[in-house]
């Protein structure tokens, strides 16, 4: 054998002066079937041939992977790092392996690793969606596979979901900017589209204010990076409401952070000028100026439950298909104060 081959059972074998039976009698498990003699003749030639099995290979034969599919929608954003965690830490626990694909917020890309992922025979897949059209849906009915969704819902497609109560945390946020005395608040999200998770939060921001008639209730769907759309919308904003206590929601940390860059650009302050408030805990959010008001999710936790949901199914669970809501934690700081 070549230093540049990898060597297989059947070397093992050789190397021990033993068959292929017994080496996978060791492999197994089985070592109570073995002679001291032969232990010892089968753990020497592991070694000096430094042979380590396929775990692919052997989960095949008995019709297991013990791999879970992610397909993330950024991972490069902070809430699916943290989701991430929890995804990671609950595989180890169950004992799976992750294998991550981040689409990068493209519907190809979804696509792609979607057929990627069945290709490794994933015993199930978790699934932090973009908005999936047609294909995408044909792809995964016709796939069987167990599957959890993080955050996002698709439409028309019934499968298990975890995320936070966001009816619950957009409740919360609003009551609080009333309670510290503002008169106008903006709802500042991302195109709505057929996200969920948005239109639940400025549903709820909508059914909250309609309580409270002396309050402004407004909302804009801004692109992420639209800069110049969003210095206009915050700027007339401020002027339109001038002589009221004015603060903004925003409805996602990536999108908190277009916010604060876009009123430092225009020349006001939150805190004194605006309030600000953020979905998602930021780490830079205690940091930046009187400190940014923030609405946590427990990211974590949503990750490791999702896992324990796919697991579930996996292991033959096959209960109504439900949908697991965590409630999120208002963090006060400077940038909501009276």
């Amino acid at each position: 054998m070549s230093k540049s081959t990898r060597p297989t059972i059947s070397d093992v074998a050789k190397a021990a002066k033993t068959g292929k039976t017994s080496i996978s009698r060791y492999l197994n498990g089985e070592k109570n079937l073995l002679s001291d003699a032969l232990l010892a003749r089968i753990e020497q030639a592991i070694a000096d041939l430094d042979y380590r099995p396929s775990l692919m290979a052997r989960g095949l034969k008995r019709g297991r992977t013990r791999l879970i599919g992610l397909i993330i929608a950024d991972i490069t954003n902070p809430y699916s790092v943290n989701v991430l965690s929890g995804i990671e830490a609950a595989c180890r626990e169950k004992g799976f392996t992750p294998l991550v694909c981040n689409t990068n917020n493209e519907l190809d890309q979804e696509l792609h690793y979607l057929d990627l992922l069945r290709s490794y025979q994933v015993e199930g897949i978790v699934v932090n969606a973009v908005g999936m059209r047609e294909e995408g849906l044909n792809r995964l009915q016709q796939s069987a596979l167990p599957m959890v969704l993080i955050d996002r819902k698709i439409p028309d497609f019934a499968c298990d979901v975890v995320g936070l109560d966001n009816t619950q945390a957009a409740t919360t946020a609003t009551e609080h900017l009333i309670e510290q005395g503002f008169e106008a608040i903006l709802f500042l999200s991302e195109p709505l589209g057929m996200v969920n998770t948005r239109r639940e939060r400025l549903s709820a921001f909508r059914a909250t204010l309609a309580r409270y008639a002396g309050v402004v209730a407004e909302n804009v769907e801004i692109p992420l990076h639209e800069a110049e759309r969003l210095d206009n919308a915050l700027r007339e904003f401020h002027t339109r409401h001038r002589g009221m206590r004015k603060a903004v929601i925003s409805a996602n940390g990536a999108l908190t952070l277009q916010v604060a860059r876009s009123l430092k650009r225009i020349g006001l302050h939150w805190g004194s000028d605006i309030g600000l408030l953020g979905f998602d805990e930021l780490e830079w959010a205690e940091l930046a100026g009187v400190g940014i008001t923030t609405l946590k999710q427990p990211t974590w936790q949503i990750g490791f439950a999702a896992v324990e949901q796919v697991v579930r199914r996996i292991n033959g669970a096959d209960d109504a298909v439900r949908e697991q809501v965590f409630s999120g934690e208002l963090i006060v700081r400077g940038s909501t104060a009276r």
